[in-house]
């Protein structure tokens, strides 16, 4: 072989190397973070752990009965749980652990709410997730333990039912 038909393999696995360090990086700007495993303790005791909710999609919202926010979205919560609970949804309501368990096992018994209701009392969830400190912050998790949104503040819920519809369709 000659020097000059010999002068494109280095470009060529300088161009090659370069196309696989930008797939990559692609590929991990575009993955979604995993959802952390952890088990919750809901209202009566229970945990609630990743195992079960593993091949579900699953909101998990962290709140407060003190929260504004938190209170005056959850009746739209309760009618999004109660709109795809038949088509496998899975919801978490995670009370903050500066939140008076009575408090919280008060306002959800009041409130009847539909779902699992967990608290934080040691605020390893919140951690978890990425230190959660703003109420409400909401997480919507794919089927594959993919974290696909977190929404912090109320949610634009016909946003979310679309994300939720498509990811429960998956």
């Amino acid at each position: 072989m000659t020097t000059s038909s010999k002068a494109w393999v280095k470009p060529a696995i300088a161009a090659a190397l370069l196309a696989a360090a930008g797939f990559a990086a692609y590929q991990s700007l575009n993955s979604a973070p995993t959802a952390p495993p952890v088990t919750f303790i809901d209202i009566k005791g229970g945990r609630i752990t990743p195992e079960e909710l593993r091949g579900k999609v699953v909101m998990v919202n962290f709140w407060a009965t003190s929260c504004t926010t938190c209170v005056a979205e959850m009746p739209e919560m309760v009618d999004t749980y109660n709109k795809y609970k038949g088509q496998g949804l899975e919801f978490i309501a995670v009370a903050m652990k500066y939140d008076p368990p009575n408090y919280v096992v008060n306002f959800t018994e009041t409130r009847q709410l539909p779902f699992k209701v967990a608290l934080d009392v040691t605020g390893e969830a919140a951690k978890a997730y990425g230190d959660v400190s703003m109420t409400p912050t909401t997480f919507v998790i794919d089927k594959d333990g993919k974290i696909l949104k977190r929404y912090v503040g109320k949610p634009e819920f016909a946003a979310l039912h679309k994300l939720l519809e498509k990811a429960l369709r998956g």
